[in-house]
């Protein structure tokens, strides 16, 4: 057995979790305070509901099957954990003269380039906030993929570079230094 996979999934009592049978395999329903969340998993993966748990089982032991049954098992605990708790990152800009605005539903970004970039937030329950010195973003959501792939984005929009740090960082992430360019004296 997937050692992720066989550990059960306690439903956190503000959840509701509902799973009903399709064709192409079994559709999982979460709903909590910030949101609903829905997805379909493969009809190899079995998913049951005892109590106040999800299990899931395999059918068989090919190697699909087995990397299926783990990352299913992560899939919903991450579902049960964001309709309940939500998903955050946080993301710095660093560098003279680079600031962030949100205006409504868009990020306009100005880092060094000729031009603002507006980035668009891909759904409702996704937020995207600034602080006042607008050098701090962000980001807020119940899917954690969508969160992680938008903090991605604006990341890849100016990466930090390592001679002076310059770019857009996640908070915890330490930037490798390299030593510029030195006089050589004779």
């Amino acid at each position: 057995m997937s050692r992720v996979g066989k550990n059960p999934i306690q439903i956190l009592e503000k959840a509701e979790v509902t799973i009903t049978d399709s064709p192409a395999g079994q559709i999982v329903r979460v709903k909590g305070p910030k949101g609903e969340l829905e997805s379909c998993f493969r009809k190899e993966i079995n998913i049951s509901k005892e109590g106040n748990s999800i299990i899931l089982k395999r059918d068989s032991n090919e190697k699909l099957v087995k990397s299926l049954h783990g990352v299913s098992r992560t899939l919903i605990y991450n579902m049960v954990l964001g309709v309940t708790q939500g998903y955050k990152k946080e993301l710095d800009i660093v560098g003279v003269g680079y600031r962030a605005q949100v205006q409504g539903n868009k990020l306009n970004l100005q880092v060094g380039y000729s031009h603002p970039v507006e980035i668009l937030s891909p759904d409702k329950d996704t937020k995207i906030e600034v602080d006042k010195n607008q050098t701090r973003i962000t980001i807020t959501g119940i899917n954690k993929q969508v969160v992680g792939d938008l903090a991605a984005s604006i990341r890849a929009v100016r990466e930090p570079e390592p001679y002076k740090g310059k770019g857009i960082k996640y908070i915890d992430e330490r930037i490798r230094r390299k030593v510029g360019k030195s006089a050589v004296k004779k």
